[in-house]
């Protein structure tokens, strides 16, 4: 295996774009204060009801944990700043990836109380988003502890926010597969369907390991028969897509670490216990997203 092929990846925040975010953030702001999205113009945008507040009116306000989760989006919170320009302060009490309690404190802002009130619900958007899937990922990454195996994510996720939700991921302990189309070759049912073939599956992965040779080539198989051919075509990774365990098992024991395997399909968190230590080096879930809850944090107001 080549050592400086990126298997899995952890996205760090510094790796995003941060254009893009600010772009997340306003159009956020643009739904919330102009109506963006409608076809009609709205009779009257802005706050109106924060509007009513004298505007030299300051206050503090605390983002609380009101369950227990794993914290994600509070290197957001500087950017919706930013976007709202907001004459506010932001003081976090905790970082993207901490466990945290009810009660425990995410972050105060204090300074003008209508910019508050104005950025409140989609600072909370973002947090509660972003706060449950780092949380269902911890759930998934403790029940691996102690296995070699690495926790992958997938491409379901929300159109337009996948680096968000990816990093998400990583700050609940779990690896980033490919982000999307354009940085492996991963050639699933569909494709190789349109080859008809064996021989034409085959001459497909070389064609990859010609053209991408830095490029990792990942091929899909559904049955014990198609791992042979796979690993003889030059395929890097072999996706073992919906195999019960008993074929999990079979299959580690033909490939005997020619390549590197991945189980997809059928992961849940009752399963993990009895393929953990079966030899897989990874196990792939888009649940750690579409399974996931908004987690319940709260803006509370300091009393002067």
């Amino acid at each position: 295996m080549n050592p400086d092929l990126p298997w899995c990846q952890r996205l760090s925040w510094e790796e995003l774009d941060s254009d893009f975010i600010q772009d997340c953030i306003l159009r956020a702001r643009a739904e919330d204060l102009h109506g963006s999205g409608l076809a009609i113009t709205p009779a009257q945008t802005g706050d109106i009801s924060a509007g009513l507040l004298n505007p030299g009116t300051t206050g503090e306000a605390v983002f609380n944990a009101r369950e227990p989760l794993v914290s994600c989006g509070l290197k957001l919170i500087e950017s919706i700043i930013r976007a709202y320009q907001a004459d506010v302060e932001w003081t976090p009490h905790a970082r993207d990836g901490q466990k945290l309690l009810p009660g425990d404190s995410l972050g105060t802002i204090r300074g003008k109380t209508v910019d508050i009130l104005q950025l409140e619900r989609v600072a909370l958007n973002f947090l509660q988003l972003l706060s449950g899937v780092s949380t269902e990922t911890a759930r998934y990454v403790e029940l691996l502890e102690g296995s070699t195996t690495r926790l992958l994510d997938t491409r379901k996720t929300i159109p337009g926010y996948r680096v968000l939700q990816k990093y998400a991921v990583a700050c609940g302990g779990g690896w980033n597969h490919r982000i999307g189309l354009f940085d492996r070759v991963m050639l699933k049912d569909n494709h190789l369907a349109a080859t008809a073939t064996r021989e034409g599956m085959q001459q497909m992965i070389r064609n990859a390991r010609q053209r991408y040779p830095n490029v990792i080539i990942e091929v899909e198989v559904d049955h014990l028969e198609q791992i042979e051919s796979v690993i003889e075509a030059g395929a890097h990774v072999l996706m073992l897509d919906n195999f019960d365990n008993e074929e999990l098992a079979k299959a580690i024991h033909r490939i005997q670490g020619r390549v590197l395997t991945e189980a997809s399909g059928g992961i849940t968190l009752e399963r993990i216990p009895s393929i953990k230590n079966i030899g897989l080096d990874f196990i792939s879930t888009g649940a750690t997203v579409h399974k996931s809850t908004w987690k319940d944090i709260g803006l509370d107001w300091k009393c002067p």
